[in-house]
């Protein structure tokens, strides 16, 4: 059988798939992408206005952050691959979701109450101050038996599939649930102080505290943001461009050679601290080696566009998710750059940082999700197409705008701050003060800023479209056509 026959309809009638749950967290996707891109929006002017925080200790930079972090990976980035998994796993294995809607509505509910009470946490305060683990003991429970369910429907659904092959996306969204619910399970062993109490005390300490929690809090990136998007890739952008992938071997090749290496590249977030030297190395050469299954996986899905490239032109929604393979590759060859000890010497702890993070979470998760959710939107509320392919364009060159003012100022801004961290007089002192580089980045924080309203601005122009496009208007839709594939 073709490798690529399970992107196809089968011989034999598709079974009743659970559609309502999808159709809810596109919805809840969009709700949270909105709610995370506005929470960026307030603390980067918070950044360039510090009295926006009004005094309140709800409102401070440091409660915030979390809140904006977390809805941006967890809520918006989450809830897209809980609802994509769902869609991609029972049209690749022509099979009702395992546990049928019951378990599906558990998993989607379960996830958005979890978002829920951590986020109430860091606006209270109550946190375990860890970069992307934040949540306290009683929600990282809940989260694991929510994820225990969300493991059962989707390796459910593949052990009955009725398509004998199982189709690449699906390797890489089961990679991402398996192994998450590791690194989510070893970080967060803590004892909590009471059982009433919102306090608990890590497993950890030290060295150890710190190399586990970048072990974590890398493959958090490496297996979330990265393995589980790829699977959206695999799938929508063939489906968009009505095209096989250009090489099926090279998935497979980019699947193994991917989920090897990200494991090993946790330590390069700990350069020049007490983490042994030996490790330190041993993070930046696996982070190094990433740069090949990276690129292969991005030559991949440009070149599945062989012979469609004419389709850019016609279908705004696809163009999203080509340009967030482009950004997939840019990050993944700046983020192993990064990882060289003589470059990470300049760019560790400064904006570099940021920018290098937000490339990769506006221009690739952000554009996939906005490609796969314009591609769905119409198939599941049963539509030729969406409301406005002008909107459309629009959502992409305001989001495209905002990303580049976003990710420019923020290199711009962090090569100066390393440089003038390291700038020593004639005397051998320090040239700059750090309140001296704060003043100077202030500029490039307005700069972020404005990127950051450009990117919000998209964001909601493309909530209007989706909104006109489920209510059932389709004259606007008719006056600029977008193709419509089976799903």
């Amino acid at each position: 059988m073709s490798s690529n026959a399970a992107l196809s309809a089968g011989p034999s009638p598709a079974p009743r798939y659970v559609e309502d749950v999808i159709r809810a967290a596109v919805i809840l996707t969009m709700f949270w992408g909105i709610a995370a891109f506005a929470v960026g929006v307030v603390i980067a002017a918070q950044l360039v206005w510090p009295q926006l925080s009004f005094d309140s200790e709800y409102l401070t930079f440091g409660r915030l952050r979390p809140l904006h972090t977390s809805a941006a990976i967890f809520a918006f980035g989450g809830t897209a691959l809980i609802g994509t998994a769902f869609h991609v796993v029972q049209r690749t294995c022509r099979a009702r979701l395992f546990g049928g809607a019951p378990l599906g509505w558990f998993v989607l509910l379960g996830y958005q109450f979890f978002i829920v009470i951590a986020a109430t946490g860091y606006l209270l305060g109550i946190t375990q101050s860890k970069e992307y683990a934040e949540p306290e003991w009683y929600a990282d429970l809940w989260l694991t038996i929510v994820w225990v369910a969300y493991l059962i429907a989707y390796l459910g659904t593949i052990l009955k599939r009725e398509e004998p092959h199982i189709y690449v996306a699906n390797w890489f969204y089961l990679a991402f649930i398996i192994t998450i619910a590791m690194l989510h399970i070893v970080n967060n062993l803590a004892m909590p102080v009471s059982i009433v109490g919102t306090k608990s005390y890590g497993a950890w300490s030290g060295v150890q505290d710190a190399m586990i929690q970048w072990w974590y809090g890398h493959n958090a990136v490496g297996f979330f943001l990265t393995a589980a998007f790829l699977g959206m890739m695999y799938y929508y952008i063939p489906k968009a461009a009505n095209r096989p992938i250009y090489s099926y071997r090279l998935s497979i090749v980019h699947f193994w050679s991917l989920v090897f290496l990200y494991i090993w590249a946790g330590p390069h977030h700990l350069h020049y601290t007490s983490l042994p030297d030996w490790a330190q190395t041993l993070g930046m050469v696996f982070s190094v080696m990433l740069w090949m299954p990276s690129w292969g996986g991005m030559i991949n899905g440009l070149m599945t566009l062989s012979g469609a490239w004419d389709k850019l032109r016609t279908d705004p929604g696809l163009r999203f998710s080509v340009t967030a393979v482009g950004f997939y590759g840019m990050s993944t060859f700046e983020g192993p750059v990064m990882s060289i000890k003589a470059v990470n010497s300049l760019s560790h702890y400064t904006d570099w940082t940021i920018g290098h993070v937000h490339s990769g979470a506006l221009g690739w998760v952000a554009f996939i999700v906005f490609g796969t959710m314009y591609y769905l939107v119409p198939k599941m509320w049963n539509r030729p197409a969406m409301w406005s392919t002008r909107l459309i364009g629009w959502h992409y060159w305001v989001a495209t705008i905002g990303i580049v003012l976003y990710i420019t100022a923020m290199w711009v801004s962090g090569i100066m701050q390393g440089l003038m961290w390291r700038a020593y007089d004639e005397l051998g002192f320090l040239q700059y003060s750090f309140v001296e580089t704060v003043a100077a980045m202030r500029p490039f924080y307005a700069i972020r800023l404005l990127g950051g309203v450009f990117f919000l601005s998209g964001g909601l122009i493309m909530a209007y479209n989706m909104w006109r496009t489920i209510r059932g208007e389709p004259e606007v839709a008719a006056a600029h056509p977008s193709p419509a594939l089976a799903a």
